[in-house]
């Protein structure tokens, strides 16, 4: 059985209830953590607590199923849910699985949260295309009208592209080709701590990414997602590319507040 702990967001992320019109409840689920809270629609920010529990070894559909519900459940939420997986995502069903157990490959992700919730609407997507959703509607992307492009620096390289609020699901940006090899591969936050690269040296590898990227799309804005983004005064104004980086201002919420954006609007899978 999984630890579970209630953890007190930080005064920033959690507004009273009074007030709110539009509510919603999303779940992330990560490799070693699944967060869930009811988030205000008007105003993208957290009502109470965020609930974490230890994401359950191995981590199979119906494991992580039966956490979600416990997760729900601790909530008394009793409405619709948005849950985000880290895996592309089509109509439903997990067609990879990153950091997750490899039995979610082909699993109607759906079908299965929807039974284990009792049959109440569930909506699925991508973990980096929830954070994107979050961040243009009402993060750091907000007030752009254009073409957002999120880039989560972890492990790998997640990614998101939005133009007006729109979004493109389940775009690989971290497995595209940059000079021979992978993006994630030259630029993730992983393999800035494998080759010991100092940040200065680090932003030289995601200006190359950037820059390809860029060059396909040419977005209005990039936002900077993972952990990393926390440290965006380190590295942000060393990039030599072209289109503005900014880094991402939900943090830790951005695929909760995603997930239930996605499920109250219809947003994504």
């Amino acid at each position: 059985m999984a630890e579970s702990t209630i953890e007190q967001s930080s005064a920033s992320a959690v507004t009273a209830a009074s007030g709110s019109t539009r509510r919603g409840f999303g779940v992330d689920v990560g490799g070693s953590g699944i967060k869930g809270g009811v988030v205000d629609l008007e105003t993208g920010q957290l009502i109470g607590e965020r609930i974490k529990i230890e994401t359950p070894q191995p981590s199979t559909p119906e494991a992580v199923a039966a956490t979600v519900r416990e997760i729900v459940a601790a909530a008394a939420w009793e409405g619709s849910v948005g849950v985000t997986l880290p895996a592309v995502v089509t109509a439903g069903v997990a067609r990879t699985a990153a950091n997750i157990d490899k039995s979610w490959i082909d699993t109607d992700a759906r079908a299965l949260f929807a039974g284990a919730l009792g049959g109440r609407p569930v909506t699925v997507l991508n973990d980096a295309d929830a954070a994107g959703i979050a961040e243009d509607r009402y993060g750091a992307g907000k007030d752009v009208d254009g073409v957002v492009v999120l880039l989560t620096f972890g492990t790998g390289i997640g990614s998101a592209i939005l133009n007006h609020g729109v979004l493109l699901p389940n775009t690989e940006f971290g497995h595209m080709e940059v000079d021979g090899k992978e993006a994630e591969h030259r630029a993730s936050s992983a393999a800035k701590e494998r080759h010991d690269q100092s940040y200065k040296a680090w932003s030289k590898e995601v200006s190359r990414v950037l820059t390809r990227i860029e060059d396909l799309l040419w977005p209005d804005l990039f936002v900077a997602g993972g952990g990393i983004s926390r440290k965006a005064e380190k590295w942000i104004p060393h990039l030599t590319n072209r289109t503005p980086v900014v880094a991402a201002s939900l943090l830790n919420t951005a695929g909760i507040v995603g997930a239930a954006l996605a499920a109250e609007t219809s947003i994504g899978t």
